[in-house]
């Protein structure tokens, strides 16, 4: 029988309001910013798209999408970051999406000891899974499955 690790690595990802927790297994790569092409009509959390790989990938404003922040700040000297992660669904014309980062992203052990959850969302529409602690670190971990939706209902091609 095979046993659970004991730990397992995540990325600690600063983005203007929040700090996110995402799986280090979900990031494909991280990527310097540069301005991404709009999306007509597209709501404030969804900047536009950037172009990763031959992939035209949405790029979102967590801070915005769960209505923490009302305007993007830059990160101080330019360390804005777009961090490509893999959509959960696999679905074959949303295979990937963005969050903006400010700065690089950390590489964490998680174990029982050093996560802890604060609380987890009782909002069914929120993007946010869970509020965590790690070794006294408060983090939001994103609901990748509702943050993908969202994104499929904006982009009608992505459906």
């Amino acid at each position: 029988m095979n046993e659970l690790p004991s730990s397992l690595r995540g990325v600690l990802i600063q983005a203007a309001g929040n700090q996110l927790l995402l799986p280090n297994a979900a990031v494909a790569e991280v990527l310097s910013y540069s301005d991404p092409e709009p999306i007509a009509n597209a709501p404030a959390w969804l900047m536009g798209r950037v172009r990763w790989r031959g992939w035209q990938v949405p790029l979102v404003d967590f801070s915005r999408l769960d209505g923490s922040e009302s305007t993007t700040q830059a990160a101080a000297g330019g360390r804005r970051r777009v961090l490509v992660v893999k959509a959960p669904g696999g679905h074959a014309r949303l295979p990937y999406f963005a969050f903006l980062a400010d700065g690089f992203p950390r590489l964490m052990s998680l174990s029982e000891a050093t996560l802890e959850t604060l609380a987890e969302s009782s909002v069914p529409e929120s993007c946010i899974f869970a509020r965590v602690a790690i070794n006294d670190e408060n983090a939001v971990v994103p609901d990748m499955d509702a943050v993908e939706s969202r994104l499929r209902s904006e982009l009608p091609e992505a459906a």
